[in-house]
């Protein structure tokens, strides 16, 4: 297991969300919304803020951009 522990949430191409460990070939979770993979990179790792793929464009980013939860 990797002892890295920050996590990033990120889509995947059905539509649903990743929750993922850099490198890591297998995702720790998928879920079908980005809310409940945020909330639930947060119960595996409670002490830091798992970053989050952006799906759309906005003021402040655009898609393939990350951002902290």
């Amino acid at each position: 297991m990797s002892k890295d522990k920050h996590l990033y949430v990120e889509r995947r191409e059905q539509g649903d969300y990743a929750v993922r460990r850099p490198d890591s070939q297998r995702a720790s979770d998928v879920l079908p919304t980005q809310r409940q993979a945020i909330e639930r990179a947060r119960e595996l790792e409670p002490n830091t803020r798992p970053d989050v793929e952006r799906v759309r464009h906005t003021s402040v980013g655009k898609p393939d951009q990350w951002r902290k939860a």
